[in-house]
């Protein structure tokens, strides 16, 4: 499977203005491809194919007076702006289909050089290579100095070039990792495992152990507010704006950074001491509407979720997402009498059938083992369904794994 590596990198001046005339000129080639098939789609004429948008938006527009500065970039950044948008397109057309998974996607739509994230990408016929003192040296860029805080398992097959809104930029590498090595290093156990998660704790395990929410988005609140605040108190679009909204970006960047740090490290523990893991799928998208929905973005369920699933395939687990409308708080673990639903405040009850006293989120999460077929009898019998393996939809789009944390 395909997996991204992402290392900060960190440009000097020159390099920053060449890295922004090669944002800018990928995102006015995106921009005129998107135009070419809005303006064709309008005059009733077919969309013009990927080959003859290359020729017309880059090669022939390299000649006139007001494109000429196309040629100072690579290449082959703007031949994969180009393929960027056909990719939206197919998207946007088979998510109208049916065939495509998820939620519904929009029309593509133009980019701003106001966009919090900028990006371009070289492959390996952009002719980009690692230096001797360990640099990225890209095409018409130069060597960009990059912090490696671990080596690359393999030889990439591209990278991208980010830009984020706290003004940082990554070298994000997609690898193509070795199942050999991957069940080398993480070998099969006997252990398996229910997750309940939560808001008063992020997750309770069958096993009885309480994980706390590090709530970081609540803790970062003060300072994110006074940050706001010399925002808004700035003239919008002046040097003391573009600053004050960098520190903005800057605070909500570190409160990101540490929940996804918090993410993967509790995701590996899991993934390495259990062969099976069972969860429960969540309406995310439908708490984000309710009272709290600041509590629900700031637990990262989906993102915790994703980080499971991706691992579990590459490490040979066993991921099982049971239904969200399971009873699992309101059925005995003990002896499997469904008791009722229960108000949320009460953590504690006791089953009017065998008289077990249970904790609510305990309980629950030894119900989602069961349901998830993980538990088993006296005799060693699985209870339940038999599990299947977790599927990704996008192979190596999602599977991003930073560089400044353990996988």
């Amino acid at each position: 499977m395909q997996l991204r590596y992402a290392f900060r990198m960190y440009p000097d001046a020159p390099q920053r203005a060449a890295l922004a005339r090669a944002f800018g000129c990928a995102r006015v080639v995106y921009n005129d491809a998107v135009r070419a098939r809005e303006d064709a789609r309008k005059a009733g004429r077919p969309f013009p194919k990927a080959g003859e948008l290359s020729t017309r938006l880059i090669t022939e527009a390299k000649k006139t007076a007001s494109r000429s500065w196309l040629g100072e970039v690579s290449a082959v950044v703007l031949q994969q702006s180009l393929r960027d948008a056909e990719a939206a397109y197919r998207n946007f057309f088979a998510s109208l289909k049916g065939t495509r998974k998820g939620p519904k996607l929009g029309a593509p739509r133009f980019k701003s050089r106001k966009d919090a994230r900028q990006s371009i990408r070289f492959t390996a016929n952009a002719r980009w290579h690692l230096t001797a003192s360990g640099r990225l040296n890209l095409p018409k860029i130069g060597a960009v100095k990059v912090k490696w805080s671990r080596t690359l398992p393999a030889t990439p097959t591209s990278v991208t070039v980010i830009q984020d809104s706290a003004g940082r930029f990554f070298a994000s590498f997609v690898i193509d990792t070795d199942p050999a090595t991957d069940a080398a290093r993480m070998p099969e156990s006997d252990q398996s495992i229910g997750i309940d998660l939560g808001l008063t704790h992020f997750a309770v395990l069958s096993t009885g152990e309480k994980i706390d929410s590090p709530r970081f988005l609540r803790r970062a609140e003060k300072k994110l507010k006074k940050a706001q605040r010399e925002l808004s108190r700035k003239q919008k679009g002046s040097k003391n704006w573009e600053k004050a909204r960098l520190k903005v970006g800057r605070a909500h960047a570190k409160v990101a950074d540490a929940r996804k740090e918090f993410h993967h490290q509790l995701s590996t523990r899991l993934i390495s001491e259990n062969q099976g893991i069972a969860v429960e799928s969540l309406s995310v998208a439908g708490l984000a509407r309710t009272r709290l929905a600041k509590s629900v973005h700031d637990a990262g369920w989906s993102s915790f979720v994703h980080l499971l699933e991706y691992k579990a395939e590459r490490y040979g687990r066993t991921l099982v997402k049971i239904g969200r409308f399971e009873p699992t708080s309101q059925t005995c673990s003990t002896c499997g009498v469904k008791d009722g639903p229960k108000p949320l405040h009460i953590r504690e009850w006791t089953c009017t059938a065998c008289g077990t006293v249970h904790d609510r989120d305990h309980n629950a999460a030894i119900n989602v083992k069961t349901a998830a077929g993980l538990a088993v009898t006296a005799c060693g019998a699985p209870v339940g369904p038999e599990p299947v393996l977790a599927q990704r939809e996008e192979t190596g789009s999602h599977g991003f794994e930073t560089g400044n944390r353990a996988a």
